[in-house]
């Protein structure tokens, strides 16, 4: 998906190497979810019942806003 693409990217690109190995293998857990599913996490249209997720989702969103 187009969308998701334009924030994991730069994502990716500039703030992957900053996390953590926990938090390296969350964020590569997370692109094994369903595009609908990441899509309605990440427009915020649907919140993401497991903890590990939303917090990756929350800093993605927040590292792509800056």
């Amino acid at each position: 998906m187009l969308e998701l693409d334009v924030l994991f990217l730069p994502f990716v690109e500039q703030a992957f190497d900053e996390l953590t190995d926990g938090e390296k293998v969350v964020f590569e857990r997370l692109l094994t979810c369903d595009d609908p599913d990441l899509f309605a996490w990440f427009m915020g249209h649907q919140k993401c019942e497991d903890p590990d997720f939303a917090a990756m989702v929350q800093r993605v969103l927040q590292r792509v806003k800056v």
